[in-house]
């Protein structure tokens, strides 16, 4: 009987290699195999992913202008870094809460106003909410996020993958952790403006709204498609769409 040999787990070039002998073969055998080394390879691999690279030095300062594109942002010389790299003061006044229908504004650190930032695999953002302002169902999926309550009463919550609703009042000085990539959402209880701070564990964590990427896609989601998810006529997508500015 021809069977699939393995060799001992070991590590080459910091991945774990788990090889299959030269002198497995038959069809059936090696269709077996090659599922076992897939299965038991897989979850090594993904164990070493990671969502932002480590740095290999104390800083990487943003070059805004790089004359190459790469997964993230080039460094400038080192010797050309000051304080100023260090410092934003993006986050010090408060957005425009009326520039969408919902009543909501977040400022965001980002390589451009905080070049220092730049690798390390975080950001802050500023999150002001009208009274009765909403931040919509929206996802990171770059990024986990930390919020605390800086003024006001904050309705939070978010939606795990089994449909499973986590929400939370914060007061001030409260806080809340977002899972990464799970929908979530803030909700300004008063009659009052509300503030919020959140951190981020991304330089770029990403931001989609559910509905905007549902409604005002470019091009739009086929109609078809639309109604059927959300079970609602054509006259509904229209009107929807026209509400979100699409």
């Amino acid at each position: 009987m021809n069977t699939a040999i393995f060799h001992p787990l070991y590590k080459h070039n910091s991945c774990f290699v788990f090889p299959i002998s030269p002198y497995s073969h038959g069809g059936h055998h090696m269709e077996m195999s090659f599922l076992l080394y897939t299965f038991l390879t897989l979850p090594l691999l993904l164990g070493l992913a990671k969502s932002d690279p480590e740095s290999l030095q104390d800083y990487c300062v943003a070059d805004p202008k790089p004359s190459f594109y790469l997964n993230g942002v080039p460094c400038i010389n080192p010797k050309l870094v000051t304080t100023a790299h260090f410092t934003t003061s993006a986050l010090a006044k408060p957005g425009n809460t009326r520039a969408n229908p919902f009543g909501f504004n977040v400022t965001l650190t980002t390589v451009a106003n905080l070049p220092g930032l730049n690798t390390l695999g975080l950001s802050l953002a500023r999150v002001d909410i009208a009274a009765n302002g909403v931040v919509p169902p929206h996802s990171h999926p770059r990024a986990s996020e930390v919020t605390i309550c800086l003024k006001g009463s904050i309705l939070v919550g978010f939606v795990d993958t089994s449909n499973g609703l986590y929400t939370q009042q914060l007061r001030v000085g409260e806080s809340f952790v977002f899972p990464k990539g799970l929908i979530h959402f803030l909700f300004n209880l008063e009659s009052a403006p509300a503030l919020a701070v959140s951190g981020l564990s991304s330089q770029n964590p990403g931001a989609q709204i559910a509905s905007l990427a549902a409604f005002t896609s470019n091009p739009y989601i086929p109609d078809d498609v639309v109604k059927k998810a959300f079970q609602i006529t054509t006259q509904d997508v229209m009107k929807i769409r026209k509400n979100l500015g699409g």
